[in-house]
């Protein structure tokens, strides 16, 4: 059975960092696309970055480029989202995703994910 399982949430204050982990176990994804999302009371999922099979290619939210920075260690099958300089309406649940459809703009769209994680919350005080 496949498991995302995000870690490193909490409480942080703006302009300072945060690290989040997503652990993903019950099959190998070394080979799929891995991302992160997030939810605020009251809105739907939104696409926060991604990152392709290989590395190489990543993908930002324009307000969050140049402050978070995913990245991904395949031998630990984990993938990382490092918050630097977060700001409060940076706020909410993220969610890690992997597996994801190809096909236009498809790191951003939260339908072209196949699997998702739990969810871990940040808090970011002003």
């Amino acid at each position: 059975q496949v498991q995302l399982v995000e870690s490193g949430g909490g409480l942080v204050q703006a302009g300072g960092s945060l690290r989040l982990s997503c652990a993903a176990s019950g099959r190998p994804f070394s080979t799929a696309a891995m991302g992160w999302f997030r939810q605020a009371p009251g809105q739907g999922r939104g696409f926060v970055a991604a990152i392709s099979r290989s590395g190489s290619n990543t993908y930002y939210k324009d307000s969050v480029k140049g402050r978070f920075t995913i990245s991904r260690d395949s031998a630990k099958n984990t993938v990382y989202l490092q918050m630097s300089s977060p700001l409060p309406e940076d706020t909410a649940v993220y969610l890690c995703a992997a597996e994801a459809l190809s096909g236009y703009d498809w790191p951003r769209r939260v339908s072209s994910w196949h699997y998702w994680g739990q969810g871990t919350q940040v808090t970011v005080s002003s």
